[in-house]
């Protein structure tokens, strides 16, 4: 089976072709019209495609999601139309699809509704490409339907059971009969570990089509959170769910594996090897389940290969870390199954071959940059292509390296943010390029050698565009300050006179292992501080510890003390800016959002003598009030390190406030809870400190829900800057 992600290449807000007609006024103001309503900047985008399992082909949605297209690699010319939804009744769009192993057969979706960030229900169907015959799975709104490899059968979950439909018999079978909501979920994840692991669907077929394993979440002692929905009714409800706070009891998880020749599960019992988590679980082509579980620390990792026939285990691979270990999806095997693996263990992030028995082969690259992304292995050519940050960290560049870890190349030539989509012959890939003063270009090039055979898109009408709204460089530097020496970038008006000083308004998210000094084109929040310059503004981003892309210990160094390095790198990369003569140092201010939220919040309070102002867009303001997963990941559990979470929470520093201070939560929101600005808020009138609320009722942590919630907060920050800074 094989699953197709529909990838957004440029950022969600500028999706589309752009319509745009440029004129030839210069000087033009940049309005909050223009990004949130008019989407003036968007640029066109190569979207929605997949690479074929066989040949040098692959798919792309066209003519508005109502139909799917077979493309050539080689001439970028499309073969044929396989599926057109105007000829499928009750189908609207093909946005959500999903192919058979041997592409003969899709899964098609309808009718969905989101439940949370990854994960919804709908009303699917199967189509057959060779009989055009269309079946429906199911008469409910179901989860996750999952084709056998075999292509005869798909499973499922509803109502939190176990399902699967045999395609020839037209039968369907339910397996798990004690899921219940609230309570027992099989074969999808709870909510922490969707949110934190990234992941919904938690069964996985073998490659015999006869087994399926899957991982039960027992949720009855996980405290419950709800929300108050006000909604268009007379009263409002409830939304009450499973959320399980850093400290409290998780889900209890096991691993199960159902048999349909004998339709009986069985429980896999691992002993200490299983540990506390099961991010990740996928089978082999020896019929072996590869199991990853991790301890509650998630300090401690296990790559366990559990028989599918007798469920004996072992421990093939065991990694260790002082501080924690990220979960990823690289783990490729190969045809002799030995396997790749991803690891930071040497500093850096680097690719390493193992043995089928999990001995180290050997370690395939190496060097004080990171691989940021594995796109996989050619076993014709043996070699393996990878996208790093060999260019600097704040570039990205596409590579290819031997398996045994010599004849290193760079593919991609041009300096900036290079990403790949490579056809499974490896042949060929699709490179999308842009730095901050190129928009995205989409190039067809040769696999072997990074030769650019052809421009597939370009934006160029975007350039002269941007021109004509003045728009201002974005200069990249590093800023030195006494705790280190960070990347920044710095947005100035283009008008600028060194000779004036300019209020400083710095952006930041800061999260562990996150980036936001990146040399890309611009996604909508560059269009935003791009207006205030016009305003006269300076604004500037700066990635202090904590943050990725520059090695483990620069990233790690935050554990156990989530928000202290951070925070003294914002205040005093404010400070050493503040020394610079066009820069006015009593208007500085700073905002974020979640992370980042929780960032100005703390630079409010414990940076009260630096920051004029603050913005804070749905912050969390204690890691007690944050899951368990993501919290202790970094912090351990709270009573484990109590001082860790407090000596760190803007809510215990609410009396040192002394500039204005902007909340803003929405009451929906699942992930960050406005619990968190509440006991904020609270804090605060404990100490007599004025500052400003905003509350979005309803609206989750994006705040994006109706077409005008964007131009609204953003209307209601920039008031607040021009008011305040």
């Amino acid at each position: 089976m094989k699953k197709v992600i529909v990838l957004i290449i440029t950022a969600i807000l500028f999706i589309g072709c752009s319509s745009t007609k440029i004129t030839a006024q210069a000087n033009k103001q940049i309005t909050l019209e223009d990004i949130w309503k008019n989407r003036t900047f968007r640029p066109q985008y190569l979207g929605g495609f997949n690479a074929a399992k066989k040949g040098d082909f692959y798919f792309v949605i066209n003519n508005r999601g109502a139909q799917l297209d077979k493309y050539s690699y080689k001439t970028l010319e499309k073969v044929k139309t396989l599926v057109d939804a105007t000829n499928l009744n009750g189908i609207n769009s093909l946005f959500n699809y999903t192919f058979n192993d041997d592409e003969t057969k899709l899964i098609i979706g309808t009718e969905n509704q989101q439940i949370y960030r990854h994960s919804s229900k709908g009303i699917y169907f199967v189509y057959d490409l060779n009989t055009k015959k269309l079946t429906k799975i199911s008469d409910n709104q179901i989860q996750e339907p999952t084709f056998s490899p075999n292509g005869n059968k798909v499973a499922f979950m509803y109502k939190n059971n176990l399902y699967y439909k045999n395609l020839t018999t037209n039968t369907t079978k339910q397996f798990t009969f004690d899921g219940e909501k609230n309570k027992i979920i099989n074969g999808i994840t709870d909510w922490v570990y969707e949110e934190e692991f990234a992941f919904v669907r938690a069964f996985e077929w073998n490659n015999t089509s006869d087994k399926i394993a899957f991982i039960r979440f027992d949720e009855t002692k996980v405290p419950e959170f709800s929300m108050d929905i006000f909604g268009d009714n007379l009263y409002p409800t409830q939304q009450v769910f499973k959320y399980p706070k850093a400290g409290e009891n998780n889900a209890e998880v096991s691993l199960f594996m159902y048999d349909l020749n004998t339709n009986n599960s069985k429980v896999v019992t691992m002993g200490e090897s299983q540990q506390y988590y099961i991010p990740r679980m996928q089978w082999n082509s020896k019929n072996k389940l590869c199991v990853t579980t991790l301890n509650r620390h998630q300090d401690n990792l296990n790559l366990i290969f559990v028989n599918g026939n007798t469920l004996q285990n072992k421990v093939i691979l065991n990694e260790k870390d002082n501080a924690y270990i990220d979960v990823t999806d690289n783990l490729t095997f190969l045809n002799d199954n030995s396997f790749i693996w991803t690891s930071e263990k040497d500093g850096f992030n680097h690719i390493y071959h193992y043995s089928e028995t999990g001995k180290l082969i050997n370690q395939v690259t190496k060097g004080n940059w990171e691989v940021t992304n594995y796109y996989g292995y050619d076993d014709k050519t043996a070699r393996i292509y990878f996208q790093s940050t060999q260019d600097g960290s704040i570039n990205r560049t596409i590579a290819t390296i031997n398996l045994d870890g010599t004849n290193l190349k760079k593919l991609s030539v041009k300096t900036g943010s290079n990403s790949a989509a490579f056809s499974k012959s490896y042949n060929y890939y699709i490179n999308t390029f842009s730095n901050a003063k190129t928009p995205t270009i989409y190039t067809l090039n040769k696999a072997k050698t990074g030769k650019e055979l052809k421009i597939i898109k370009e934006n160029s009408a975007v350039s002269s565009l941007v021109a004509q709204y003045n728009f201002p460089e974005k200069e990249f530097t590093t800023l030195k300050t006494e705790t280190g020496e960070f990347n920044m970038w710095m947005m100035k008006p283009r008008n600028f006179d060194a000779a004036k000083k300019y209020p400083l308004f710095m952006y930041q998210y800061s999260g562990p292992g996150s980036q936001q000094v990146t040399n890309r084109w611009h996604y909508s929040n560059d269009y935003w501080h791009a207006m205030l310059t016009q305003k006269g503004y300076i604004v500037v981003c700066i990635d202090g510890r904590g943050t990725g892309k520059k090695g483990r210990d620069f990233k790690k160094i935050t554990q156990k003390e989530l928000g202290k390095y951070e925070i003294e790198d914002q205040i005093n990369s404010a400070k050493e800016l503040g020394k610079r003569s066009y820069i006015d140092k009593n208007r500085i201010g700073i905002w974020g959002w979640s992370f980042g939220g929780y960032m100005s919040s703390l630079a409010i309070t414990k940076g009260a003598d630096t920051f004029k102002m603050a913005i804070a867009v749905a912050p969390v303001t204690s890691w007690r009030f944050y899951d368990s997963i993501y919290t202790e990941r970094y912090m351990q559990t709270p009573q484990e390190n109590a001082s860790g979470y407090d000596n760190n929470s803007p809510i215990n520093f609410a009396k040192l406030l002394k500039g204005k201070y902007l909340l803003i939560h929405g009451t929906g929101d699942d992930n960050v809870h406005v619990q968190n600005t509440m006991r904020m808020v609270n804090a605060l009138v404990n100490e007599n400190k004025q500052f400003d609320l905003f509350v979005y009722p309803d609206r989750t942590h994006g705040i994006y829900s109706t077409r005008n919630d964007r131009l609204h907060l953003y209307k209601k920050m920039t008031d607040f800057i021009e008011n305040n800074l």
